[in-house]
């Protein structure tokens, strides 16, 4: 009767637990000697995190230019969004890290004026986070995504690291310079028009996702499970349309979706719960 009595309690404790959903924290600091400041992100914890001791697939989940780390939380609605999705079973249980690239100088990229964001995010808060949480670590269970500045910042992580992703969820992403000539307007409007040719040459060649998508291995692009998803009237359409194509040229296997929707919230939050499905799939055993 004891036994039953405890597994009783530890049902009624579980049900509860799981009703309530997941936990979202959204005011959490890393200091990142790199940057030279402390930087904010938040973070999803699925609803058995307290009352289990396994440790979790994680999903990087980048915000757009404007917003910040409660981007994600505040307007993408990631607790309700992620708390269905896994009840209903259409994605498992995992952590979602959303960090801050808005603070100080905006975008995820490394620039020629000194400014290290990616290497902050490789160097520091990964490493911050999959050691302050039970994150599994290894490639296969670590997936990244994002919107627009947060899409390219997609592309670029797992094109510079695909030994760190198995999937990749470019949303309405921007998707860097087209063209060489592109670059002197993007660094203008960055505030780095002094940049040298050198500079720029080397902006192109790692952030430019058509490029890199053109002279990457194959073995590397192929490495990491893509879905590329843009709306119909987003006025990026075009940078991802050139690279899904650039992708069928080669072969290179990936998903590509473009729905009628434009480029805002609306749009993104019916995208999010197709992103948990397909970063569950590449988690799990087939």
């Amino acid at each position: 009767m004891k036994e039953l009595n405890l597994l009783l309690i530890f049902t009624i404790f579980s049900f509860l637990s799981f009703a309530q959903g997941g936990k979202v924290l959204d005011n959490l600091k890393v200091k990142s000697e790199i940057l030279g400041m402390e930087r904010n992100y938040a973070i999803y914890l699925p609803a058995d995190y307290e009352t289990s001791e396994r440790s979790y697939p994680v999903l990087y989940l980048l915000h757009g230019a404007t917003d910040n780390h409660t981007g994600w939380v505040q307007f993408g609605e990631i607790k309700h969004i992620a708390d269905k999705a896994i009840a209903e079973g259409l994605a498992t249980a995992m952590i979602v890290v959303m960090p801050d690239a808005d603070t100080k100088q905006m975008g995820y990229t490394n620039t020629p004026n000194g400014w290290r964001y990616e290497d902050f995010f490789f160097d520091e808060l990964m490493p911050h986070v999959e050691e302050k949480y039970r994150i599994r670590k290894e490639k296969r269970y670590r997936a990244i995504s994002g919107l627009s500045m947060g899409g390219g910042g997609t592309f670029y992580y797992a094109l510079h690291r695909p030994d760190l992703f198995s999937s990749a969820c470019p949303l309405s992403a921007s998707t860097g310079p087209l063209t060489r000539e592109d670059v002197d307007n993007q660094l203008k409007r960055r505030g780095m028009a002094e940049a040298t040719n050198q500079q720029k040459d080397e902006w192109f060649e790692n952030y430019s996702v058509l490029e890199m998508v053109k002279t990457k291995p194959e073995k590397e692009l192929e490495s990491v499970k893509w879905f590329i998803d843009c709306g119909d009237d987003d006025f990026l359409y075009e940078g991802n349309s050139l690279v899904h194509i650039q992708l069928k040229k080669r072969n290179i296997p990936h998903e590509y979706r473009v729905r009628d929707g434009a480029h805002n919230w609306t749009y993104w939050r019916e995208s999010l719960p197709v992103v948990l499905g397909f970063v569950s799939n590449t988690f799990h055993q087939h």
